[in-house]
């Protein structure tokens, strides 16, 4: 503590091998609509061309104030080395910017967690990180939330999208009582029992409630049938009325996990097949092969 050195006594293994030399890192502020200045993470491998040639794979939460950190993440060193630069939009809902910032994502300000997402892959465009299209997103939970409402409002800026154990059916779970986690959710989202206000707000972005008949980019929906989170039949509604109501031949993969609840299946190496799934879904939508 005296010197203020730092004395290096474990780097993790990175069994694929790993130069840290060859990736880059950025924080970069996107302004939203209402001028508020959102920031982002992004990394890519060095070479990355910013002439909107390549893809990017923005991720996204924004709920419960539960910040996004960057981290080191090895699993998203195949979407690196294939060319993709990873970001996460700290949208409002999080509390990266501190407590107000969670604040402004909920409740009757929930629209701005999805405008700000929306905002940032703008910027991206804009900036020329990425072409118009060429996007792939993910969100889990309440990022899948996310996820349901950002390709119903702007299906066309995403070459696919993830949604993970998704919370797409908003306004029917918030209206049934009976379920254990739903009236402690009612100070996070509202009481549309109780609310009319609530009722029609809810109603205005809840991602089952507003799809339409219209072309909508690759999906891959997961869930798990013991999640007492998000129910199973959230995913399930989502995807049938998809399926029932898009215009377009898109693919549309929904996978429920039979023995897994909220988070991955069981098992030393599940989480890491199910990203791998994932990713391959990613890299099939953008004809990625190798």
């Amino acid at each position: 503590m005296t010197s203020k050195a730092l004395t290096l006594r474990k780097v993790k293994e990175i069994p694929s091998g790993y130069d840290k030399t060859q990736y880059y890192t950025e924080r970069l502020m996107a302004p939203a609509r209402d001028g508020v200045a959102v920031p982002v993470s992004i990394v890519y491998k060095k070479g990355f061309k910013k002439d909107a040639s390549q893809p990017v794979y923005l991720y996204g939460y924004g709920a419960y104030a539960y910040g996004m950190e960057p981290s080191f993440s090895p699993n998203i060193l195949s979407l690196l080395d294939r060319g993709f630069a990873f970001a996460i939009a700290h949208v409002r809902g999080g509390d990266e910017m501190g407590f107000q910032w969670y604040l402004d994502g909920k409740l009757t300000k929930r629209q701005n967690t999805f405008n700000d997402f929306v905002d940032v892959a703008q910027f991206l465009i804009e900036q020329h990180y990425v072409a118009k299209g060429n996007i792939s997103i993910s969100g889990r939970s309440a990022g899948g939330e996310l996820m349901g409402a950002v390709v119903n409002q702007a299906p066309e800026l995403w070459r696919s999208v993830k949604l993970g154990v998704p919370f797409v059916d908003v306004l029917n779970t918030m209206l049934d009582a009976s379920l254990p986690l739903t009236p402690p959710e009612w100070s996070e989202w509202g009481n549309p029992i109780k609310s009319k206000a609530s009722f029609e707000y809810i109603k205005s972005y809840s991602p089952y409630d507003n799809i339409e008949a219209k072309a909508y980019p690759p999906m891959l929906v997961t869930g798990g049938i013991n999640d007492p989170r998000v129910t199973y039949w959230e995913p399930a509604k989502w995807t049938a009325k998809l399926r029932a109501t898009k215009t377009d031949n898109n693919l549309l993969v929904m996978r429920i996990n039979m023995g897994a609840g909220h988070f991955a299946n069981t098992g030393r190496y599940a989480q890491l097949k199910d990203s791998a799934e994932e990713y391959a879904f990613t890299l099939l939508a953008h004809g990625i092969k190798e």
